[in-house]
C-alpha cells in the first residue's frame, strides 16, 4: 500500500507532468522512422533526432555556413540525395521542430557557389517553429569547378535542385507532422536572392511568399561586367587606387551628399540623387595619401559609372557602385576581379580554368559571356503573373551601399515587373525596400538588422505590404540606430523633431527630386 506521503509525492509529479503532456505534439510518424520513407529520385541517409544546442555542424571551409550559431530547440534532422538526372547528386537537409511547429515551412537559400548547407539560417527558422530546408545545390564546395563539362550540375546548381528539395521537403513534413504546411516561405540572399527570383519565375507554385534579398540576377551579364570593370581599373600601371584611399573618398562623398536627405548620419539616403565628383580629390601636387592622381580621378568616375561597349557606346550595364559604397570598393576594384565572376568566366565561358582575366575584351566577352549561359543562371522574366494569381507575395530588399552585387539590378527588375504585369500589382504581389548604408545582404554604416520573414507574414495576412519596416543598426551588440525601411520609391524622411536615431521619428514620404 502507498503511504500518504508517497500519494502526494506522486499526486505532485503529475501535476508537473500534465502540462508537457497537453503541450506534446502529436506526430504522425516518429523521426527515426523517416530513414524508410520512399520518395522518388531520393535516398534517405539520416533521420535523427538532435537536441537543443546539440548540433555539429561539419567543418567544410569558410563560407555563409560557417557563422556562429547554435540550435536553441530540439528538432528532427533529415539528410538526402536527390538525382533528377544521371549526373545529379544533389544533397538536401530538412529540420523539422520536435515541438512548437507553426505549420509552415521555410526554405533558406545559398550564397556564391553554394556546395554547402546554411546551417545558421536554418537554426534561425527552425527557433521561429518553422520546418526548413536548405541544398548544396548539387556539388559540395563553394567553387564553379564543378560545372566544367557536367551541364547537368550546373542545371542543378541554377534551378532544379532548389525546386526538388522543395518538394521533397514538403512531402517529408507532411509525413513527420500529418499535415503539409499550411503556408511555403523562401528566404534568401545573393545567390539565395537570385535563386528566390527563379523560384518565382520557373515553379510560381512553389512558395505563397518569397524574400529576395541583394538578388544576384541578370547573372552572366553581372559576371561579365565585373571583370569589366576590374580591367578598366587595371587599364594602366597608374590607374589603380590602393585600399588605404577608400576612407579618404567615402568622407567625400559624404560631405558631398550625406545631408541631402536633411540628417548627417553617415549616411546616403539616396544615391541616384547624389552627384559627387571624385576630381576635387585630385593631387595639385605629387602623389600621397590624402588625394587622387589624375588616372585614379578617372578610374573613380568610371566606378560610378554604366558600363558601356567600348567600340559601340551602347549601354551594357547600369553602374556597379553608387556613392556610399566606397569603403567596400576592393570586392569589384581590388587587385583581381570578384572571385564568383572570375569562376563563372573559366569554367563557364570559356571552359578553361587556366583562363587569364587581364585577356578579357569588352567589346566582345561580355555578348560572348550572355550566349554561353542560354538562360540556365541568366533567366531574369519580368513576367510574374502565374506566381502573383495564385496569391504569391514577392518582397525585394537590397543596400545602396552594396559593393558586390549593384543595387540597380533589383531596381530594374522591380520596375520591369511592374511594367509588364500592371502597376496594381505594388504592394499588393511585390514590392521593394532600399536600405541605405547598407552593404551586401548585411553590415554597413546604415540599419541592416530587420525581420524580413515576419514582414511577409504579416503581408499574406492583411493582403497589403508592409508600408514601412523597422530596421535596426548595432555597434558590438547594442541597438544605436533604428529607421523605417520605405517602399520603394519612398524614402525615410526626418520629421523634424526628437532624436535622428530613432525610426519613430521619421516618415516615409515621396523622394524630393
Amino acid at each position: 500500500m502507498f503511504t500518504r506521503m508517497t500519494k502526494r509525492l506522486l499526486a505532485c509529479a503529475a501535476l508537473a507532468v500534465a502540462p508537457l503532456l497537453a503541450t506534446a505534439p502529436m506526430l504522425a510518424a516518429s523521426c527515426e522512422s523517416l530513414a524508410s520513407l520512399k520518395l522518388s529520385d531520393t535516398t534517405i541517409t539520416m533521420a535523427q533526432v538532435v537536441a537543443a544546442g546539440a548540433f555539429s555542424r561539419p567543418q567544410v571551409g569558410p563560407s555563409i555556413s560557417e557563422q556562429a550559431f547554435a540550435n536553441p530547440v530540439a528538432f528532427c534532422r533529415v539528410a538526402a540525395t536527390l538525382r533528377p538526372s544521371s549526373d545529379s547528386e544533389i544533397k538536401i537537409e530538412v529540420w523539422l521542430p520536435i515541438s512548437g511547429w507553426n505549420g509552415k515551412f521555410e526554405a533558406v537559400g545559398n550564397g556564391g557557389w553554394a556546395g554547402m548547407f546554411n546551417y545558421p539560417w536554418m537554426s534561425e527558422a527552425v527557433a521561429r517553429g518553422y520546418a526548413t530546408s536548405s541544398t548544396d545545390t548539387g556539388h559540395v564546395g563553394d567553387t564553379g569547378s564543378f560545372a566544367l563539362g557536367h551541364p547537368d550540375k550546373l542545371i542543378d546548381y541554377a534551378y532544379r535542385s532548389e525546386h526538388e528539395m522543395t518538394l521533397k521537403a514538403k512531402a517529408i513534413i507532411e509525413t513527420f507532422y500529418g499535415n503539409a504546411p499550411q503556408l511555403s516561405y523562401w528566404n534568401g540572399c545573393s545567390l539565395g536572392g537570385r535563386q528566390a527570383v527563379t523560384e518565382a519565375e520557373r515553379y510560381p507554385s512553389d512558395y505563397d511568399g518569397i524574400v529576395a534579398g541583394a538578388s544576384a540576377i541578370y547573372t552572366m551579364e553581372l559576371h561579365a561586367v565585373r571583370i569589366a570593370l576590374n580591367v578598366f581599373v587595371h587599364r594602366s600601371s597608374d590607374s589603380y587606387i590602393p585600399p588605404d584611399k577608400y576612407p579618404m573618398i567615402h568622407r567625400a562623398a559624404l560631405d558631398a551628399c550625406d545631408a541631402l536627405d536633411g540628417v548627417k548620419d553617415g549616411v546616403i539616403d539616396d544615391p541616384t540623387r547624389c552627384h559627387f565628383d571624385p576630381n576635387v580629390l585630385l593631387c595639385h601636387g605629387p602623389d600621397g595619401p590624402s588625394c587622387l592622381t589624375a588616372p585614379q580621378v578617372e578610374t573613380a568616375r568610371g566606378l560610378y559609372a554604366p558600363i558601356k561597349n567600348p567600340s559601340t557606346g551602347a549601354l551594357v550595364s547600369a553602374p556597379l557602385l553608387q556613392p556610399g559604397s566606397e569603403l567596400g570598393w576592393g570586392v569589384l576594384a581590388g587587385s583581381a576581379p570578384q572571385g564568383n565572376a572570375l569562376e563563372a568566366l573559366k569554367y563557364l565561358v570559356f571552359a578553361d580554368p587556366n583562363w587569364d582575366w587581364h585577356q578579357f575584351n569588352v567589346a566582345t566577352d561580355i555578348e560572348r559571356s550572355l550566349k554561353s549561359d542560354k538562360n540556365i543562371l541568366g533567366l531574369t522574366d519580368p513576367n510574374l503573373k502565374p506566381f502573383f494569381d495564385h496569391g504569391g507575395k514577392l518582397l525585394m530588399y537590397h543596400g545602396w551601399a552594396d559593393p558586390q552585387v549593384t543595387p540597380l539590378n533589383s531596381v530594374k527588375y522591380f520596375n520591369e515587373i511592374l511594367k509588364t504585369v500592371g502597376n496594381a500589382a505594388k504592394g499588393k504581389s511585390i514590392q521593394l525596400y532600399m536600405l541605405p548604408g547598407m552593404n551586401h545582404c548585411r553590415g554597413g554604416a546604415g540599419p541592416d538588422s530587420f525581420d524580413m520573414i515576419g514582414a511577409t507574414e504579416e503581408w499574406v495576412r492583411k493582403g497589403n505590404a508592409p508600408d514601412h519596416i523597422v530596421a535596426s543598426h548595432r555597434t558590438d551588440g547594442t541597438t544605436d540606430r533604428t529607421r523605417p525601411l520605405c517602399p520603394y520609391p519612398q524614402v525615410a524622411q526626418y520629421t523634424g523633431t526628437g532624436s535622428t536615431n530613432d525610426a519613430a521619428n521619421f516618415a516615409c514620404k515621396a523622394p524630393q527630386r
